[in-house]
């Protein structure tokens, strides 16, 4: 068989394999914008109650925004800071207080806090569906870590139940 011939076959093998595995899907929940934007609208309100000018931001599975609410004076670093928090919860699957403890030191975990966007700073909250990770909410503008995610906690909660 020459050349010319093998790599047309060859091509053509990987094609049909490669139309297989593609015909699989994985199955994926997502949060819709209506209850992220309840969610991050009620965390801005509890804060409020509280004194606290907070901005909170709900962020997919991915890390992608899906809403995001700056609550009345809140300081422009806090988009930032809710945004970052909501993502390192979705990227490490956890919440940020457990990665905020677990960073303490010069430990392998806190080498990665150099990484864009991730935060090692209580406020930001994994959501989940049973296991699934399906995003994450993030709080910034209290002053202190923990007002910050007892916020995005409330914000949770108001919606928990309504995930499906």
């Amino acid at each position: 068989m020459n050349r010319a011939i093998k790599i047309p076959l060859m091509l053509a093998a990987t094609a049909t394999g490669a139309s297989a595995v593609s015909a699989q899907t994985l199955p994926t929940h997502r949060i819709p914008a209506a209850l992220a934007t309840e969610a991050a609208s009620e965390a801005v309100a509890v804060c409020a109650k509280g004194g606290y000018t907070e901005t909170v931001v709900v962020v997919d599975a991915d890390g992608a925004t899906i809403a995001a609410v700056r609550g009345d004076g809140a300081g422009i670093h806090t988009l930032d800071s809710a945004h970052d928090k909501a993502y390192t919860s979705v990227t490490f699957k956890n919440d940020t207080t457990v990665l905020a403890d677990r960073a303490k030191g010069d430990g392998p975990i806190a080498a990665l806090a150099k990484l864009p966007h991730i935060l090692f700073f209580p406020g930001g909250v994994v959501i989940k569906l049973n296991d699934e990770v399906i995003g994450g909410i993030g709080a910034a503008g209290a002053p202190g870590g923990n007002l910050d995610d007892n916020c995005a906690k409330a914000g949770l909660e108001k919606i928990r139940d309504r995930l499906k």
